[in-house]
């Protein structure tokens, strides 16, 4: 399933490289074994497969985990459009959970519907894989604030 995609134009000529380095520096997206899987301008998607430790009482993905895909695709999509030099940190989000994360992978995908200076909205959608097929587990609608100069590297004091 591909969502309608939108032709943005990247600040940044290396944006690919910088949005996987910056995965791969998310100690919790490697804890919970998620894989960056595609990057374009505008867009993101992240795969998940399915462990028991993700899981909640009825053994389908957790609702939790369900939301930091949404959040980390929508958060990689709008981070291909920033400058060099500059971050984006999560304003705020709106999930709706559509169905069960019953399946063997969450596939989370966001696409950038606003590209602003400082703010930028996305487009998260969660789907979840069984048995080869794909159901909308959820939706989102996020807002992301660009950060000029920031870099999106950890402060000295919290690295570990």
């Amino acid at each position: 399933m591909e969502m309608h995609t939108m032709v943005f134009e990247p600040l940044d000529k290396n944006y690919v490289q910088k949005v996987r380095s910056s995965f791969q520096r998310q100690k919790f997206m490697e804890f919970i074994g998620a894989r960056l899987a595609e990057v374009h301008p505008g867009y993101c998607e992240i795969h998940l497969p399915y462990k028991k430790e993700l899981s909640q009482q009825h053994g389908f993905f957790h609702a939790g985990v369900i939301g930091t895909l949404a959040d980390n695709s929508g958060g990689y999509a709008a981070f291909t459009l920033m400058p060099p030099r500059a971050s984006i940190l999560t304003v705020e989000y709106k999930l709706n959970i559509l169905a069960p994360g019953d399946g063997e992978l969450l596939i989370a995908r966001a696409q950038v519907i606003k590209a602003g200076r400082t703010l930028t909205i996305c487009r998260p959608e969660v789907f979840v894989v069984k048995d080869g097929y794909e159901t909308m587990s959820a939706a989102a609608l996020m807002t992301l604030i660009a950060l000029p100069g920031k870099s999106d590297r950890p402060r000295p004091h919290l690295r570990s």
